[in-house]
């Protein structure tokens, strides 16, 4: 539940890291549970909105639902939120923070089905954190947040993958179009990075991926015929965060005792 220097150099340098197998199946398979019943509470919904302590963002595609996103999902599946405060998440973060205290924001359940064309385009989450007007603030001078994203469906090629660029992490606010991430169409070449560098990430059910709000990344449409569904957790320096996110109990305060 440690990160040696060489994992914290990976994070910091490349922009991410992955830890194999950080929770084990029987968990996956209660998280998959969550999901299962987060499912069928949007099948009930007609539009975005709050239900049930979580936010649910919903689109339509051919006259059939996506569930883009449930955000705070964890305030309609409690064992969510037992997993967001859990140390083989707790304490890597501190580490890469460098604080011992620190404020979830995210508790997030990401859906990909097979066809329902949900992408993610070129973005980097700084975007969805400072939202101008003193709403965030860099207080440790390396981004103040780190996101974590538990993988609930195998990642393969086919399925929507998460897309790195290596070392875009030291590029700071790239200021990437918010028109993209949702539709996943820009124009490369303006952006200011080239995407054939870009790495694509497989991985199995458990392992644990962790990057900085600077990190550009995207993943695109699940081609695949299985579902690819991701648990994302994310956590702010205290004071980095100055505005309210939806859901039961969101922005709730965490610490460890030690890392």
């Amino acid at each position: 539940m440690t990160l040696s220097d060489v994992e914290q150099r990976e994070f910091f340098e490349k922009g991410w890291l992955i830890k194999d197998a950080l929770f084990t199946l029987d968990e996956v398979h209660e998280m998959r549970a969550c999901f299962d019943r987060l499912e069928t509470r949007a099948g009930k919904l007609t539009e975005t909105g709050l239900s049930d302590g979580a936010y649910f963002v919903l689109g339509t595609k051919a006259g059939e639902q996506i569930i883009k996103r449930v955000a705070w999902a964890g305030g309609a599946e409690p064992f969510l939120l037992t997993v967001g405060s859990d140390a083989r998440l707790l304490n890597p973060v501190a580490t890469l923070l460098g604080s011992l205290k620190m404020e979830q924001l995210l508790s997030q359940a990401h859906f990909k089905r097979p066809g329902d064309g949900v992408t993610f385009g070129w973005h980097q989450d700084i975007q969805h954190r400072d939202k101008g007007n003193d709403t965030w603030r860099d207080i440790n001078g390396r981004g103040s947040f780190v996101q974590t994203l538990i993988v609930i469906d195998e990642m393969t090629p086919e399925s929507g993958p998460l897309k790195f660029i290596p070392r875009s992490s030291n590029l700071g606010n790239l200021q990437l179009d918010e028109a993209a991430y949702d539709s996943g169409e820009t124009n490369n070449a303006q952006l200011p990075f080239d995407p054939e560098t870009a790495v694509t990430i497989e991985a199995r059910a458990g392992d644990t991926i962790f990057f900085g709000p600077y990190t550009v990344h995207a993943s695109f449409e699940n081609t695949s015929t299985q579902y690819r569904r991701v648990f994302i957790n994310g956590y702010a320096y205290p004071g980095a965060n100055n505005r309210p996110y939806p859901g039961n109990g969101a922005c709730r305060l965490l610490s460890v005792d030690r890392v």
